[in-house]
């Protein structure tokens, strides 16, 4: 990463938001206990299908569960009384030719711990849920979030309240920053080298409300619901007890692959960033959480300021790793040459992921894989994004296909102008014994046909670019406590980059 000059945006960012009351602390983990395809809450006792990035207690494996990870040794995160563990799916850049390299994770994870609502409790002895949904493809809901304050009905249904606890931050640290959860996909790689050269930071808000009986569920999300502002707000019927809220944070050093030729996506197969998801297992020492809950209600989000708390080095938390299953040990996590670790498949949707492996041909010939991609190119105003998806075709005798995205319900949107350039290149995958790729080659990209449109709603084709012509519309009322909250947050996390060097 780049050096930051942080000075004048720092003074901008805290001259247009204000001191609050809402009480929170950020816990850091620059270390990363391990990377790898590991998830005891969704794939307990086997190897997980996707790869991903961990956080927290050194006894985190396959089998892992709040009594295992109190037994740890160590921890990657700042708080030793906490040996509960964070994790979420890495992000890879996928190269043209077909190997997956992972995006360096900077700065480690910062969690946070928000004091919303009334009479918040500690998460119970082990507590364990699920945020996201690694199988969605597509946004439902409209673009971009409507004022909070006309929010009702559909809109405030679980379903949509889970899609939008979601953000996708373009950091540029010399601008203006971005509201948290504000965008709920990634943005297209040209996009975020023209826009965003301190990377992109990932967003997770889990659910905050609580049934009051259960520690878990069977999709590890029924047990609890989100308030109907997705971080402050009402809780649900069934759902009144108010948990601590938690908030995951990571950036990736997307800028690093600035001008290189090729995509992102997460681990889980997901070029999109709508399946993006998180775990939580509690592991606290006994009644640390309930006691930070009730006395660490300092404004700055320090956890130096809660004296509760037993801190170590930054040093110290990288030093904490977890354990390998003798299954993964020689498994390349960091550059992997055929794709995905797993082998996870590319699903671009807008389909629901099946979250199957990548599967090839097992013929001795070599079958020619013909990839038709069609993308949309237009200049962007503001912050909308191009969502650029492929449609793949297999000619082969044995080889399997995967399956055509299918038009989604179009979403209303304010009037737009698009240029649209429909671009066709042929690549070609040889593949050889067990289906393992070992050459590939591209043709010419060409030019089919360009368009000029204005339109009211998405396209029902595979992607879409907003171009607004129209007056901004009305500033959003927007949820201007947890958003000060995060905002001051982030003041500080630029301070802490800064100061320590990533």
């Amino acid at each position: 990463m780049q050096d930051l000059c942080l000075t004048a945006a720092l003074v901008a960012c805290l001259t247009l938001f204000p001191a609050f009351t809402s009480a929170f602390w950020r816990l850091p983990c620059r270390g990363r206990t391990g990377v790898a395809r590991l998830d005891p809450l969704v794939d307990p006792g086997q190897i997980s299908s996707h790869v991903h990035s961990i956080h927290g207690g050194g006894r985190f494996s396959m089998n892992s569960n709040t009594q295992s990870l109190r037994k740890s040794s160590c921890t990657s995160c700042a708080v030793t009384q906490d040996m509960s563990a964070y994790w979420t799916p890495a992000l890879y850049f996928m190269h043209t030719n077909g190997s997956a390299e992972i995006v360096e994770e900077v700065g480690g994870m910062l969690a946070y711990y928000l004091l919303y609502g009334d009479n918040v409790t500690a998460f119970p002895s082990g507590f364990r849920m699920l945020a996201g949904n690694p199988l969605q493809r597509n946004f439902t809901w409209p673009v971009p979030d409507p004022p909070k304050s006309s929010w009702s009905g559909a809109q405030v249904s679980q379903k949509a309240l889970r899609q939008k606890a979601l953000g996708f931050n373009c950091l540029n640290y010399a601008g203006t920053a971005e509201a948290s959860l504000y965008r709920h996909f990634m943005p297209n790689k040209t996009f975020l080298d023209a826009n965003c050269p301190d990377g992109l930071r990932l967003e997770l808000m889990f659910p905050s409300c609580w049934n009051g009986n259960d520690v878990d569920s069977a999709d590890h999300k029924s047990h609890v619901a989100y308030p109907d502002l997705v971080m402050t707000g009402t809780c649900p019927e069934g759902f009144e007890t108010r948990l601590v809220s938690l908030f995951y944070e990571t950036i990736w050093n997307t800028y690093a692959f600035k001008g290189v030729d090729g995509y992102f996506a997460l681990a889980n197969g997901d070029p999109t960033g709508y399946g993006y998801h998180g775990d939580f297992m509690e592991a606290w020492d006994d009644g640390v959480l309930q006691e930070a809950v009730d006395t660490c209600t300092n404004a700055s989000g320090e956890v130096s300021a809660c004296g509760i708390f037993d801190l170590q080095s930054e040093d110290t938390q990288r030093q904490c790793f977890l354990e390998l299953p003798d299954a993964l040990k020689n498994e390349d996590v960091e550059m992997h040459a055929d794709g995905l670790p797993g082998p996870m498949a590319i699903q671009w949707g807008p389909a629901y992921a099946t979250m199957g492996m990548a599967s090839f041909s097992s013929s001795t010939t070599a079958p020619a894989v013909s990839v038709g991609v069609t993308f949309d190119v237009g200049s962007v105003l503001g912050h909308a994004d191009a969502i650029n998806t492929a449609e793949i075709t297999t000619s082969s005798t044995s080889s399997t296909s995967s399956p055509t995205p299918t038009p989604t319900t179009s979403i209303q949107v304010d009037q737009y102008t698009e240029e649209i350039v429909y671009l066709q290149q042929d690549v070609i995958v040889m593949l050889g014994d067990g289906g393992i790729p070992y050459a590939t080659s591209t043709g010419t990209r060409r030019t089919l046909s360009t368009a000029i449109t204005t339109a009211t709603q998405t396209s029902t084709v595979v992607s879409y670019v907003e171009k607004r012509d129209s007056a901004p519309a009305e500033p959003e009322k927007r949820d201007l406590v947890a958003e000060q909250v995060l905002r001051r947050a982030h003041n500080h996390h630029r301070h802490s980059h800064k100061r320590h060097g990533h």
